[in-house]
C-alpha cells in the first residue's frame, strides 16, 4: 500500500533520504592513537591530535580504512581507490580544531544499494549515494551545572562513516526497513555494532512532501535521531508539518530541525547551511588516500556469508519460506544458533521453535541469544526426543520451560520427572476404554454422526494419560474402539 499524507488538497507523496553516521569498529581513533571504549571517564581518551594542540600532525588508521572499504563491499557499492580529506569549518565548543576532517567530494566509496523486505513480503532497492569517512566531534555537557557546560573529548577524533542514501524511501516503514538491513549488514561485517543508545549509529532525516508527479520539493533535515522508532515517528511528524505548511499557502523553508519526542513535533534548529558555508578544502597535512586494488580484493574475498545470501541459502537448503529465513538472519548470532539447532534434523520445525518458543522465552526473562537460557546443543537434544518418539510435542512444551527454569537439559528433565511418552498400546486401549464408558452420552451421539467428537474423546484420553500418550497410538487406539 502506498504511503501518503491526506491534506485537505488531497493526498501527498513523503520524499525521505538518510543520512546515518556509524561509529567504525576500532581500537583507535580515525587520526590517533586515543581509545575508544564506550562510557570510560570524560576526557580520559583524548590525545594531541583530538585536542587539537598546535604542530599535531593526524596519521591514518589503517583499519578506519580497511573498515569503511568492507561496509562499502557490504553494500554492493564502488570503491574509490582514490580519495581525499578535507576540512569543514564550523565554530563549535566540543570542536576544538574549529574544523572537522572528513571527505566531501572524493569520498572513498561510491554509489550502491541495500533491498529491504517490507511487511508484505515485497522488496525495494534503496540506492545509497556515497560512504565517506570523517572524525566524530566531542560531547556537550549542558546537565552537570547550573549555570555551565562540560565539555568530553572522548569522542572527539572518533572514526565515523557517513552512509548517504538516495531520496529513495517513501514512507517512515521503508525507512526503519531500510535502517534494520543496514546496521544488520554492519554488524554482520564486525565494522559497527549499530547500537544506537550508545550513540554509535545515529541518523539525519531529510524529508520533503509532493504531489504525485511533481518534481521534488524543498527538504527540510531532522538532525541526530538516535532510534529507528523515533527516525519513523520523525518523519510522519515533519511531513505533517510540511503539507499543513503548503495547504495553507506558505513556503516550506530548508532548515535543520531536531525531533521532540515527547511531543511528538519537531521544531526549528537552525537554517541549512549549504557547502560553501562550511568552507571545504583539502586537508593540508593528509595526503590524498590511495588503495592497493589487490589489497581491495583480499577485503572483498574475506568478507563473511552476508544476510540476503544467508536468507536464500536459508531457503534454498533448509525449504524455509521466506519470512521465517528473514527472521532467522536479522541477527548473525541467531543465524548461527539457527543453524546448529537445525543440522541433522526437521529445519522446519527447527525454525518453529527458535522462532516461537525461544523467542518467548527472551520476552519473558529479558535475555537475548547472547545470553540464551537454553543453548543451540540443548534445544537441539529436546528436538531428538520428540524425533525418537521418547516424549510428544505437548510435553516437549513443559519440558523446554524447564529448560529455561533450570538450565538442565532435555533427557534430564525427562528423565527426573518421569515425563516419557507412553507407546505401551496395552496402556492406551485400557485409557481409550476407560474414557468411552465414563462418556456414554458423548459416545452414542458420535455414533450417531457427529463425527466431531473424535477431537473430545483425544483430549480425555491424553489428560487421562497425563499428556504423556502417543498421540498417533491413541488416534489408532481410538478408531478401533470406536469403528
Amino acid at each position: 500500500m502506498t504511503y501518503t499524507i491526506e491534506g485537505t488538497t488531497g493526498a501527498w507523496e513523503v520524499v525521505i533520504g538518510l543520512e546515518v553516521h556509524a561509529q567504525v569498529i576500532s581500537n583507535a581513533k580515525l587520526f590517533s592513537g586515543a581509545a575508544t571504549a564506550f562510557g570510560a571517564p570524560p576526557n580520559t581518551q583524548v590525545s594531541f591530535v583530538d585536542a587539537a594542540f598546535p604542530g599535531m600532525l593526524p596519521v591514518i588508521n589503517r583499519e578506519c580504512v580497511a573498515q569503511a572499504v568492507r561496509t562499502g563491499l557490504g553494500l554492493n557499492a564502488h570503491i574509490n581507490l582514490v580519495s581525499r580529506f578535507d576540512r569543514k569549518n564550523y565554530f563549535y565548543a566540543d570542536l576544538p580544531a574549529g574544523y572537522q576532517i572528513s571527505q566531501y567530494q572524493h569520498p572513498i566509496v561510491g554509489a550502491g544499494s541495500i533491498e529491504i523486505e517490507l511487511a508484505d513480503g515485497s522488496t525495494k532497492d534503496i540506492g545509497v549515494t556515497r560512504l565517506h569517512l570523517e572524525q566524530d566531534a566531542g560531547k556537550s555537557l549542558h546537565d552537570q551545572h547550573p549555570t555551565k557546560s562540560y565539555i568530553d573529548l572522548n569522542r572527539a577524533g572518533v572514526a565515523l562513516m557517513e552512509i548517504v542514501s538516495e531520496p529513495d524511501l517513501r514512507s517512515p516503514e521503508e525507512a526503519g526497513a531500510y535502517l534494520r538491513k543496514l546496521r544488520t549488514i554492519m554488524r554482520y561485517l564486525g565494522t559497527c555494532d549499530g547500537n544506537m543508545e550508545e550513540g554509535s549509529m545515529r541518523a539525519d532525516v531529510n524529508v520533503s512532501v509532493r504531489k504525485h508527479g511533481e518534481a521534488f520539493r524543498t527538504r527540510c533535515e531532522v538532525k541526530n535521531v538516535n532510534s529507528i522508532r523515533f527516525v519513523m515517528q520523525a518523519i510522519e511528524a515533519e511531513a505533517k508539518r510540511q503539507v499543513a505548511v503548503w495547504e495553507d499557502g506558505g513556503t516550506v523553508e530548508q532548515e535543520t530541525r531536531l525531533y521532540d519526542s515527547a511531543r511528538g513535533v519537531t521544531r526549528s534548529m537552525r537554517s541549512k547551511e549549504d557547502a560553501h558555508d562550511y568552507r571545504y578544502f583539502p586537508d593540508p597535512d593528509l595526503l590524498p588516500l590511495v588503495l592497493d586494488e589487490a589489497w581491495v580484493a583480499e577485503l572483498g574475498r574475506s568478507l563473511p556469508e552476508l544476510p540476503d545470501a544467508k536468507r536464500a541459502r536459508f531457503m534454498r537448503e533448509y525449504g524455509l519460506p521466506a519470512y521465517d529465513a528473514g527472521v532467522l538472519v536479522a541477527e548473525q548470532t541467531t543465524a548461527d544458533f539457527y543453524e546448529t539447532v537445525a543440522k541433522g534434523r526437521d529445519a522446519k520445525l527447527a525454525a518453529n521453535w527458535v522462532i516461537g518458543d525461544l523467542f518467548a522465552a527472551f520476552n519473558r526473562t529479558g535475555r537475548g541469544i547472547e545470553d540464551s537460557p537454553v543453548s543451540a546443543a540443548a534445544l537441539g537434544g529436546l528436538l531428538d526426543l520428540m524425533a525418537d518418539g521418547t516424549i510428544n510435542g505437548r510435553i516437549a512444551k513443559d519440558v523446554f520451560e524447564a529448560m529455561v527454569e533450570t538450565g538442565a537439559d532435555a533427557a534430564t528433565i525427562v528423565a527426573q520427572r518421569g515425563l516419557r511418552q507412553v507407546t505401551d498400546t496395552g496402556a492406551i486401549d485400557a485409557a481409550v476404554a476407560q474414557v468411552l464408558a465414563a462418556n456414554a452420552d458423548k459416545l452414542a451421539e458420535y455414533k450417531a454422526g457427529k463425527e466431531k467428537l473424535f477431537g473430545f474423546f483425544v483430549g480425555q484420553v491424553m489428560k487421562a494419560m497425563a499428556g504423556k500418550g502417543n498421540p498417533a497410538l491413541v488416534n489408532e487406539a481410538l478408531k478401533k474402539q470406536l469403528g
